[in-house]
């Protein structure tokens, strides 16, 4: 792909400038529902393990989308999917990179896992650079600076835990998820985001189901340490519909209309959906997360000038 677009249209900039806004609008919705699912995660951790936890967010997620996808796109096109590449990305790529991201959140805390998810947007533009599909421009590099510096205001001062394996955890659970968004809207070009949703994460629910299977048959307790009640399954839902399945669903198909680099930038802005949700439960408003929320979407808008 070359790197230097060439002159627009009036017909095309008109598209160009479609397709930016409903990008843009996808991602900030993804990262709204992905933030509900971090205050559900941090309660659920209480009495659930990390394993066993993603592994019914998965399978959840699988017993939606799965029925949808055939009833929305037919059989045809589940029979004729790329499902040894979609379950080879997704059993890599969003299997084990959601269940580091858990492992991270239960060693460290949402906020060392919020601080290093601003990184994402930097994972994703390196992905793209080795893939050589963009040649960040200067404005794409100040907007990325401006988004990453946004997420860290947001969350400046909230005395994060130690980094240890947590971090570890979560830096290469950003990689593994901008790695298989990518190759997710390159490998499935002619499916739906609700199809390049669905092939994914069966190969994740795959991978989490034989590592959950292989630990049991080992002798390790994953089980739930408390009996599952009504609370536990409605925070679950939020968990796993709500910030797996529609969140995934737009931003596949924000990626699709941005690329990978631009549409991680959205994740920085996650932070403020989070203090919003939290003061609608009753919390404090922070005006450092709604300055740092600001400069975020600053960076988005500067990213994106041609």
């Amino acid at each position: 792909m070359a790197f230097q677009p060439e002159p627009l249209g009036p017909a095309d900039a008109a598209a160009l400038r479609a397709n930016l806004l409903s990008g843009n609008a996808l991602g900030m919705v993804s990262m709204l529902f992905w933030a509900a699912g971090f205050p559900a995660a941090e309660l659920l951790l209480d009495t659930w393990p990390p394993l066993a936890l993603i592994a019914a967010r998965l399978l959840m997620v699988l017993v939606l989308l799965l029925p949808l996808w055939l009833a929305i796109d037919g059989v045809h096109v589940l029979a004729n999917a790329s499902w040894r590449r979609g379950i080879w990305v997704g059993g890599i790529g969003f299997g084990f990179g959601t269940w580091l991201l858990l492992i991270s959140q239960s060693l460290t805390d949402p906020v060392t896992v919020a601080l290093i998810a601003s990184a994402m947007p930097i994972a994703a533009t390196l992905i793209e650079l080795f893939y050589r599909v963009r040649r960040p421009s200067r404005l794409f590099l100040i907007g990325m600076a401006a988004s990453v510096t946004g997420g860290i205001i947001a969350t400046w001062g909230k005395s994060p835990t130690d980094f240890g394996l947590g971090g570890l955890a979560a830096v290469a659970s950003c990689f593994l998820f901008a790695w298989a968004s990518f190759c997710t809207v390159r490998d499935l070009p002619n499916l739906t985001a609700l199809g390049r949703t669905t092939l994914p994460f069966t190969g994740a629910a795959i991978v989490v189901v034989i590592l959950f299977l292989g630990t049991t048959l080992a002798g390790v307790d994953v089980m739930p340490r408390a009996p599952v009640d009504g609370r536990q399954i409605t925070l679950l839902i939020v968990y796993a519909i709500g910030a797996m399945a529609l969140s995934q669903v737009c931003f596949i198909a924000a990626i699709a209309r941005l690329g990978v680099a631009v549409t991680s930038l959205h994740i920085n802005i996650a932070p403020f959906y989070v203090m919003v949700i939290m003061t609608v439960l009753s919390a404090t408003w922070s005006w450092q997360q709604a300055f740092g929320a600001a400069i975020v979407g600053l960076g988005v808008i500067v990213s994106q000038r041609r």
